[in-house]
C-alpha cells in the first residue's frame, strides 16, 4: 500500500513539473530531425549548407583554436547536443510550435515561440570582425549554399 502511495504521489509532482514548463513558456529545442518530418525540402537543402557543418569547421579551426565559447555561434544551443547552426537557431526552439495545427497558422506559431527570422538573427552571429563578416540576409535568401532552399512565397 505506502509503495503504491509512493508512486502516486512521484507520478503526480512529475505531471505537476511538466506543467509548470509548460505554463512558465519555457521554449525546448527539439532538433532539426524533428522539423525534417515536415519540411524535407528544407532540411535536405540545409545539410549542404556552411551552416549544418559550422560546428565541425569550428573544431577544426586552429586559428583561432576551437574552445567553447565557438558553440554559441557554431551549435544551435550552446552545446554540441545540437551541432551545427541547426533550424531552431534562426527559427527559435520548436517545441511548443511544432505541432502541424500551428505551423499552419504563423500568428500561433510565432506566439508560441517560432521566430521568423531577421537581420538582426544573423547578426547575432556575423558580426563584422576578426572571426566573422556580416552578412545581408537580403542577399542570402537565394543562396542556397549558407542558408537552405526556401518555400515558394505564399
Amino acid at each position: 500500500m505506502r509503495k503504491t502511495t509512493i508512486i502516486v504521489a512521484l507520478g503526480l509532482a512529475v505531471i505537476a513539473l511538466a506543467a509548470i514548463n509548460v505554463a512558465a513558456g519555457d521554449h525546448a529545442y527539439v532538433g532539426a530531425e524533428k522539423c525534417k518530418m515536415c519540411h524535407k525540402v528544407q532540411y535536405n537543402s540545409w545539410l549542404e549548407t556552411t551552416h549544418a557543418k559550422a560546428l565541425d569547421q569550428a573544431k577544426a579551426s586552429t586559428d583561432p583554436a576551437f574552445e567553447a565559447k565557438c558553440l554559441g555561434c557554431h551549435a544551435t544551443n550552446s552545446d554540441e547536443s545540437l551541432a551545427g547552426v541547426q533550424c531552431e537557431a534562426c527559427h527559435g526552439p520548436g517545441a511548443d510550435f511544432k505541432k502541424m495545427s500551428i505551423m499552419k497558422d504563423r500568428d500561433a506559431a510565432v506566439a508560441n515561440g517560432l521566430v521568423i527570422p531577421t537581420q538582426a538573427t544573423c547578426d547575432g552571429c556575423h558580426q563584422d570582425n576578426d572571426h566573422s563578416k556580416a552578412v545581408s540576409l537580403a542577399d542570402n535568401k537565394d543562396n542556397k549554399a549558407a542558408i537552405h532552399e526556401f518555400k515558394a512565397a505564399e
